[in-house]
């Protein structure tokens, strides 16, 4: 069985951004790059099914510059058996990223592919419907268990809901399944796995390999801002009758609430 997991390389979270100047990004030449913690969920679950299965091979695909062979090298220091990595520079799109993320499942017969359910740059939460409307497979995503049945048919789906309540789901294989955090427990690497790591060959497709050289992106990001500092806040004294009084003033004159 080919298990396919998506990844993305993201800012680290405690990265300070800074927006360049025309305003069509974040500088980037001095952050540090992790992959996508909701991704890691994701690898984790790959090698949790082929351990269960007995059987299969995990392989991690990423869309991107030549940085992002890093986070390639990262996930088969966890444990995956093979990476590929889909070269492109320039302005990428949600679409554009899946379309090649789709094309390489193709090419590999993925039958079970896992991925995050968001990632935490740009929180689209799209990729995963993406690819799977590319490839006409069944999705659900915001998943937190996984079985795969005996004879690798059909997998049964545990899905967080808002409420706190959980969703049952059964679908078809092949499917494109997003995972939440409390799926699993990411594995460290270990130094045989780093070892392994270094030496991998790591398997290389362009746009054009993928017959996407002609595509362009279909959404551009203009005008970032970061968001307006936050006012200093205001604290009540006097007695609590008096604070009373004073928080009820404020939310009805100034906040504008009541």
């Amino acid at each position: 069985m080919t298990i396919i997991v998506l990844i993305k390389q993201v800012p680290d979270t405690e990265t300070k951004v800074r927006i360049t100047g025309d305003k069509k990004g974040i500088e980037t030449n001095d952050i540090k790059w992790v992959i996508n913690p909701y991704d890691e969920f994701a690898i984790e679950e790959g090698l949790k099914t082929k351990e269960r299965l007995k059987e299969g091979t995990v392989t991690v695909v990423t869309v991107g510059p030549d940085r992002t062979v890093e986070a390639l090298r990262t996930a088969v220091a966890m444990g995956a058996d093979n990476a590929i990595h889909v070269k492109a520079e320039g302005t990428l799109d949600t679409y554009l990223v899946s379309k090649a993320l789709a094309e390489v499942c193709k090419k590999e017969n993925g039958q079970i592919i896992f991925t995050g359910k968001q990632a935490i740059d740009d929180d689209q939460a799209a990729t995963f419907a993406y690819v799977a409307e590319l490839l006409d497979y069944p999705s659900a995503t915001v998943i937190v268990k996984c079985d795969i049945s005996a004879d690798k048919t059909k997998a049964t789906l545990e899905q967080e809901a808002d409420s706190g309540a959980k969703n049952i789901i059964e679908t078809s294989l092949p499917a494109v399944i997003g995972v939440n955090k409390g799926i699993n427990t990411p594995r460290y690497a270990s130094l045989p796995g780093i070892m392994k790591a270094k030496k991998k060959e790591i398997k290389t497709y362009t746009l054009n390999d993928l017959g996407l050289g002609a595509e362009t992106a279909r959404a551009i990001d203009t005008d970032y801002q970061l968001p307006p500092e936050r006012a200093a806040g205001k604290k009540l004294s006097g007695d609590i009758p008096t604070q009373v009084k004073e928080l009820v003033r404020l939310l009805r004159e100034e906040a504008k609430v009541i």
